[in-house]
């Protein structure tokens, strides 16, 4: 997949014009001019090509796990950090216990946080 490397153009760009601490807009219609200009190609010197091109690489991304809402799996994190949870402490001997392994959770629970099932 071809992308533009973005990052790159502005560092290059900023590198070398004074107008880096001018105002914002006028900063930014200078680089969009910049980049438009017409340079040789760095990869065939006998073609002439938009700056921007000069900025196009090709890149591999690796596919993107799809996340499934439906179904919550715990990761331990939740439960190990203190940060999240229920921050009263229940006194009463009130309890839910996970159908799938028999682990006490509180009352106000939706899921377990042992194995994530979902409550009843």
């Amino acid at each position: 997949m071809k992308i533009f490397n973005g990052k790159k153009a502005a560092e290059d760009y900023m590198s070398t014009h004074t107008l880096a601490f001018s105002t914002p807009e006028l900063t930014l219609m200078r680089y969009s001019f910049w980049l438009g200009d017409i340079v040789l190609d760095p990869n065939n010197r006998e073609q002439k090509v938009p700056r921007i091109m000069t900025f196009v690489e090709e890149k591999d991304f690796e596919p993107v796990q799809v996340i499934d809402d439906e179904k919550y799996i715990p990761t331990g994190a939740v439960r190990s950090t203190g940060m999240y949870g229920n921050p009263v402490t229940e006194t009463s001997t009130n309890v839910k216990y996970c159908s799938e392994c028999g682990i006490k959770n509180s009352t106000t629970a939706r899921f377990c946080t042992e194995c994530g099932t979902t409550l009843d």
